[in-house]
């Protein structure tokens, strides 16, 4: 699949036009909107129970207007009643009615002014409580992760990257589908409902304060757009993106991916490595599945194997990362392992196994 150029690209993202909001991670309450129309429709019953009892009472009334009690009068009695107006036009004469009041329409007023004032005061503090959370969750959000689509890409992808002890307070999750953010919420991720190609939906993520940004939609040209709007807004940040198409792959890097993650292609070169050697790709369908079997980490160098070769130390050495460079374990420029260096070794699965983060940007080119 071919893609448009840059000029193109920018005219897309003006065109998508959606709403976006953050959504922290909380127990599922009611709509405030549901709760006041419940509330609503309990103080109608409760109005309408107490112009009944009234009535049912009517000849312990008196009516000053024409000295008989109707419905009418009841309901316009029960209204007056409840909302503490008391015209006094209409009154209780009779004990029975006297004794009703006390004990019937009294607590009946008092339930009434609850449910309505209790309702008020519920819904506002609710929403003072969201405001809050969300202020401060923005004041205290610093060098996190934000993922763009929470499908199985991102979901795989936010899963390795806890594994090496990312707290799930540091992630971020963005997609335009609103069932997809529930699913992240109720994970214990932050979650933006919104089109992550719009600079507005990234700004709601806090991406210009991120450390590194996981691009995993499900289209390509998405991919392209979400990285040239996310390398606009954070020139630090370490950008990995995933693209269906390999063709696809050198657009993102001039996007500004620090790094391009080809899934089909990758797909398919597992597939051809399991037919010609099934046991080789069952050995690199362990290093691909985190956190069971082999895994494959990057660790710093420790002062006893300074000096020594890569093929000297106690684990299974690939490559040497050296400055911004990575370099194979047989290379010659490689010579002897130094303080500052990082080594990618195959280790077996342990939960002491884990990839200590480089938080150093990579260079683009």
């Amino acid at each position: 699949m071919k893609l448009p150029g840059h000029d193109a690209i920018a005219r897309q993202v003006g065109d998508h036009l959606v709403t976006h909001r953050v959504k922290l991670p909380r127990k599922v309450v009611e709509r405030p909107i549901r709760q006041v129309v419940k509330r609503l429709i309990m103080a109608l019953l409760l109005l309408v129970a107490t112009a009944f009892v009234v009535y049912a009472d009517r000849d312990g009334y008196q009516d000053d207007s024409d000295g008989t009690l109707d419905l009418l009068d009841a309901f316009y009695y029960a209204t007056v009643t409840l909302s503490t107006t008391g015209y006094g036009d209409i009154t209780p004469v009779s004990d029975s009615a006297r004794l009703t009041n006390i004990f019937v329409i009294t607590p009946l007023r008092v339930l009434f002014l609850i449910i309505l004032v209790g309702t008020t005061l519920e819904v506002l503090t609710e929403r003072t409580r969201e405001e809050w959370r969300l202020n401060r969750w923005r004041s205290t959000l610093r060098d996190h992760t934000v993922v763009i689509g929470f499908g199985t890409k991102g979901r795989s992808a936010i899963q390795t990257v806890c594994v090496t002890g990312l707290k799930k307070e540091q992630v971020v999750v963005v997609d335009p589908s609103a069932k997809a953010i529930d699913a992240a919420t109720a994970e214990g991720y932050a979650g933006v409902i919104g089109d992550a190609t719009r600079s507005d939906v990234l700004k709601q993520a806090e991406v210009h304060k991120a450390r590194q940004i996981i691009v995993a939609p499900q289209r390509d040209d998405t991919s392209v757009l979400v990285t040239l709007t996310a390398r606009q807004l954070n020139r630090s940040a370490k950008i990995v993106a995933a693209v269906r198409e390999e063709e696809n792959a050198p657009l993102l890097k001039q996007s500004g991916a620090d790094a391009v993650i080809t899934s089909s292609g990758a797909a398919g070169r597992l597939l051809g490595l399991s037919v010609l050697s099934p046991a080789a790709g069952m050995v690199m369908e362990d290093l691909i599945q985190q956190g069971s079997g082999l895994d494959l980490v990057e660790r710093p160098v420790v002062r006893g194997e300074v000096g020594m070769k890569p093929r000297e130390t106690d684990d299974l050495v690939v490559s040497v990362v050296r400055g911004h460079r990575v370099l194979g374990y047989d290379d010659p420029s490689v010579g002897t392992l130094q303080l500052t260096d990082r080594l990618i070794t195959i280790v077996r699965a342990t939960p002491a196994a884990q990839v200590t983060p480089d938080i150093r940007p990579l260079p683009r080119g």
